[in-house]
């Protein structure tokens, strides 16, 4: 009988837990939850024996994957992936899942709600701006870009693209503007939103030389990754443009240092909240079950990410 480890420092809502569990037991499958855990060494006791694991924001990295000695499954519950060492996975011959478009709908939601905060200028009181006439450009337009496109257009937005690895007819067919070069995306918005992974191209990418671009009042939102920004342009672009603002999920590592000068002109969230719903929870969660289960009954790799 398969054992597999749900663990989640962050952990699932009571709902989707259950969910899980009901998979899984469907399955026959034997399995365990780890939440709410302080310390990895409790990780390295719990997955020393399964044989799948699945996690949230969790770290599998070289020492967890040492402690696993019969894993052979990893699935991230959510699209991002950077928290799985994917060569150490690869050295250990086991599998990494994500789980795509399963809170895509979450993220959407949360990227247009932070533009409106952020253009109504917190909602201190004080005339604000709408976004209705104003362009938006997309970096990136993968499943989470396309709803927020999608939810734009509603809204009245003029909406952009670029995204290097996808043809433009796939962008013209939804009415959103194909760009042909990165600086493109930052001289041509009101609002430009991040919807790249971190990985080696993409780490700092967003340096001086892109933030230069920018009209002055344009509003910068991520819900990607801290990783993509380059920390140093970032504050160098609050000094540089008078009305610069800056909305993200991924609070960057110097934002004490900027709300020195500029609070008024940057909203974090306190933790990174772009799956946190409670149907985002649930799709991921079973997901995640659900593709354990395939790959252990039948092999089947359709959301290998090593």
């Amino acid at each position: 009988m398969p054992k597999v480890l749900i663990a989640t420092e962050k952990p699932f809502a009571a709902e989707a837990a259950a969910k899980i569990k009901a998979e899984l037991e469907t399955a026959k499958y034997d399995y365990s939850f780890l939440e709410s855990y302080q310390d990895v060494k409790d990780l390295h006791k719990a997955v020393a024996d399964v044989d799948a694991l699945i996690i949230r924001s969790d770290k599998v990295n070289e020492d967890v994957l040492n402690a696993a000695k019969n894993l052979k499954i990893v699935v991230r519950a959510g699209a991002g992936y950077d928290n799985v060492d994917l060569k150490a996975a690869t050295a250990h011959d086991v599998v990494v899942m994500n789980t795509p478009g399963q809170n895509s709908n979450a993220v959407a939601e949360l990227t247009i709600g932070l533009m409106i905060y952020m253009a109504r200028g917190k909602f201190n009181g004080k005339s604000g701006t709408e976004l209705a006439g104003k362009k938006l450009v997309l970096f990136g337009y993968g499943h989470i870009a396309r709803l927020v496109a999608k939810m734009a257009q509603g809204i009245g937005m003029e909406v952009y693209a670029y995204d290097p690895y996808l043809t433009n007819e796939i962008m013209t067919k939804n009415k959103v503007k194909p760009l042909s070069k990165v600086k493109d995306i930052f001289s041509t918005g009101d609002f430009v939103s991040l919807h790249i992974p971190a990985n080696s191209e993409t780490k700092k990418s967003i340096n001086w030389e892109l933030l230069s671009l920018l009209p002055d009042n344009a509003i910068l939102v991520n819900t990607a990754r801290k990783e993509v920004i380059d920390e140093d342009a970032l504050l160098k672009a609050f000094a540089g443009k008078k009305g610069f603002r800056y909305v993200s999920d991924v609070a960057p590592d110097n934002l004490a240092e900027i709300n020195k000068q500029y609070a008024d002109r940057i909203f974090c969230t306190p933790k990174k909240m772009g799956a946190q719903t409670a149907e985002a929870n649930i799709n991921a969660g079973i997901a995640a079950a659900r593709q354990i289960i395939a790959y252990l009954e039948k092999g089947d790799k359709t959301f290998k990410v090593n």
